[in-house]
Order: structure tokens, then C-alpha cells, then sequence
């Protein structure tokens, strides 16, 4: 039984989870492709199990990856005296997307996101998914060389904030022994 009973260790038993992996990518996909327009199969997330071909130089894509998880600094505990008792935890948690775009128009592709991640229609699609948007970074000139061809490229970092919500069985105090002592006579 994993409840407070027994003591130990607790793990959650209802979360409402992040998506998390793979889920997160597809989401981070789904959002980039949305608002740039970029065909999907052309918005990709790095690190792949297998690496596809990088697209022809005249072709416009991104490539973006998940680089980090801040938690804030104050999560809360609050407890659901209904039944048995528990215990939900809430928490927001940042996240940093950093995006790469690649093609003849790069920089455009950039601007298109950060600009388009401000407008209240795709904000409302990120708020569904208990996502936030915080903000982005400025957008940096990087060219790459690859197969001795220069490539354009810029770089521009997507930050994010979402809530997560987990619950433990914190079960409800329901007798305790006590003593007080006082002094006075």
C-alpha cells in the first residue's frame, strides 16, 4: 500500500503528469510547425535514435531540443481532507527550447516564431496544455559548414513555464496521543 500508513517512501498515486520524452517533442513540433508554417516533417527534434538526412541547403527546416528543466522555487503542498485524506503537490516548472533554423530563409522563420508565439490564439493553444509562454531570447547569426558548404542558420531560444500536479496518499490524522505539560502550578 503506498500510502502514509506504513511510512516510507511516497510516490504519487493521481498526477495529473507533464508530457514528458517524446510526447513533449511532439507537442514542441506541433506548436513550431503551427506557427511558422514549416512543413512538420521539416521541424525536428534533436537527438534522434536514428538521424535523418539534414534537407537539401535551399531547403527551410529547424531542428530544436528540449535543454532544460528549471523548477521553481516554491512549490506547494495543500491538503484534501475529502475521504481518506491527501496530500496534492503543484508546481510550475520552466522550460527551455532552443531552435535552430535552417534555409534560405532562417532568419525570417525565427522572427515568425517569436513574433507568432505573442499572438493570443497560440498562446490559448499552449494555456490548454498547461503550458505558459515567458518569453524568448534574441535571435543569433550562426552559419554552419557542413559537407564544406556553408549553411545559413539562427538560433533563437523559446521559454516556456508549465504546471504539474501530483497527488499522495496523506492520509487524514485521525486520533493522536498527546501530553502538555505547563508551568504552572
Amino acid at each position: 500500500m503506498n500510502d502514509s500508513s506504513t511510512g516510507g517512501f511516497l510516490s504519487p498515486v493521481q498526477s495529473t503528469p507533464p508530457i514528458e520524452d517524446s510526447a513533449l517533442e511532439d507537442f514542441l513540433q506541433t506548436m513550431i510547425a503551427g506557427v511558422t508554417s514549416l512543413d512538420g516533417a521539416f521541424v525536428r527534434p534533436y537527438p534522434q535514435p536514428v538521424a535523418p538526412k539534414i534537407p537539401e541547403p535551399g531547403t527551410n527546416w529547424c531542428g530544436f531540443t528540449v535543454a532544460d528543466f528549471q523548477p521553481d522555487a516554491n512549490a506547494g503542498l495543500i491538503h484534501q481532507p475529502a475521504d481518506d485524506g491527501s496530500d496534492t503537490y503543484l508546481r510550475h516548472e520552466d522550460i527551455e527550447v532552443k531552435c535552430q533554423f535552417y534555409g534560405p530563409n532562417a532568419g525570417e522563420y525565427a522572427r515568425v516564431l517569436r513574433d507568432g508565439l505573442y499572438v493570443p490564439q497560440n498562446r490559448e493553444q499552449l494555456q490548454l496544455n498547461d503550458f505558459g509562454l515567458i518569453g524568448t531570447s534574441s535571435i543569433v547569426g550562426a552559419p554552419d559548414v557542413v559537407n564544406r558548404q556553408v549553411r545559413r542558420r539562427y538560433d533563437i531560444s523559446v521559454f516556456l513555464r508549465r504546471k504539474i500536479t501530483r497527488t499522495y496518499r496523506v492520509l487524514n490524522l485521525e486520533s493522536a496521543q498527546t501530553s502538555t505539560t505547563t508551568d504552572q502550578p
